[in-house]
């Protein structure tokens, strides 16, 4: 059976841990010297955008299909590596491409952090629906077996319904960039 660890171990290790984030933005007691500064030149470089090179267009992602022909890799793409052995860009927009790509990216951040919080944290409401003992590998059963699978269902298609809307007018030529709303209620992307 698993115990809890003793409570001056759990405050030691989340000491340890924080102090340990904090030390990635201090300041370093010693500037680099000379000799360090030119091995770093020395090293290997990557093909970076403002180098002014095109990034991608000799690369192949699967050597025997070739790079996809469309225009959306051009090589000029940041990590243009022509992945896209369907040849998929060649019959839907680039923006929507993007727009979904961008879209799985943000439901997938907000999964991981879910399947974290579940099992760290009690939520009001949730101890009369699901078993305290149910953690995140059993949660998707009891989540059917409860019926809130449903209500997921038809929230997510409620906001992907909203969402359409602003696509089509990305599509149709409205400026928007893929993946923006408008949405910055503390200003971060300023």
């Amino acid at each position: 059976p698993c115990t809890n660890p003793p409570p001056k171990m759990l405050r030691t290790t989340a000491v340890l841990a924080i102090a340990a984030s904090a030390s990635a933005f201090a300041p370093t007691a010693v500037l680099p010297t000379a000799t360090r500064r030119a091995a770093a030149v020395s090293g290997p470089k990557m093909q970076l955008w403002g180098d002014g090179k095109v990034q991608g267009s000799a690369m192949v992602a699967i050597p025997p299909l070739g790079r996809p022909d469309t225009p959306m890799f051009d090589g000029t793409w940041v990590g243009d590596t022509g992945f896209d052995p369907l040849t998929i860009s060649a019959w839907l927009d680039a923006k929507w491409l993007r727009e979904a790509e961008i879209k799985h990216c943000r439901v997938a951040m907000l999964a991981a952090a879910g399947c974290v919080a579940q099992d760290l944290f009690t939520f009001p409401g949730a101890s009369t629906v699901y078993d305290k003992s149910v953690k995140m590998t059993a949660l998707h059963d009891a989540a059917v077996k409860a019926g809130s699978m449903g209500q997921m269902l038809f929230w997510l298609g409620f906001v992907e319904a909203v969402s359409t809307a602003a696509t089509i007018q990305m599509l149709l030529g409205s400026g928007r960039k893929p993946g923006y709303f408008g949405f910055d209620p503390l200003g971060l992307g300023k």
